[in-house]
């Protein structure tokens, strides 16, 4: 019998022992989050990717339909399947783990753009539980640009910032405001906070 199926409906198999060394860095688009994560990644540590931007290249490459201006539930669905793929595969690594998003950044996403939060959506943020500390990068107007992934006004931006710290907040995470500087300074904030 494998893992899954002694799992009892309703509960989720999802990895917590490690929850403390998966650290997530959440924010609006273009407050340089994936800037960060390369830096950490470049630094030694071990990185996740946001799936949000590579599901945009990938379904724009082959025509999909799982794109926040064609059928963003879709994309949200697809958002959520990958940060659980994620999720799993990083949780075991004995290590620390910086996670550009998590699971909640799609109910946040979902506030955003103003459609309803399936139950299903809640279970897993709920399952899938990452370090309590979260960094959150503010709006940044100065570093933020448009391009080919991201559509988003500087508005839509920074209202995506408030729901993200507001999903987090109320799953009980604790917000960390990362400071609006280079991103070497960012990364030397990061390792120095306390774990």
């Amino acid at each position: 019998m494998t893992q899954e199926s002694e799992t009892r409906e309703g509960e989720s198999n999802a990895p917590r022992d490690d929850a403390d060394r998966l650290v997530v860095i959440t924010g609006g688009p273009g407050s340089g989050k994936s800037t960060l994560i390369a830096a950490l990644r470049a630094a030694g540590c071990a990185t996740s990717d946001e799936a949000g931007r590579q599901i945009i290249k990938d379904q724009s490459a082959i025509g999909g339909r799982a794109l926040p201006w064609v059928d963003p539930l879709l994309f949200a669905e697809t958002m959520l399947a990958h940060e659980m793929v994620a999720y799993r595969a990083m949780a075991g690594m004995g290590r620390r783990v910086f996670f550009d998003r998590g699971v909640p950044d799609v109910i946040g996403y979902l506030r955003v753009i103003g459609a309803p939060v399936p139950a299903h959506m809640r279970r897993a943020a709920e399952a899938f539980r990452y370090a309590r500390r979260v960094f959150i990068a503010p709006h940044w107007p100065e570093i933020f640009t448009r391009d080919a992934e991201r559509k988003q006004s500087p508005g839509e931006a920074a209202r995506t910032c408030e729901a993200m710290r507001e999903t987090y907040a109320e799953l009980g995470y604790s917000l960390v405001e990362l400071p609006c500087a280079p991103v070497t300074a960012r990364v030397r904030f990061i390792l120095d906070a306390p774990g």
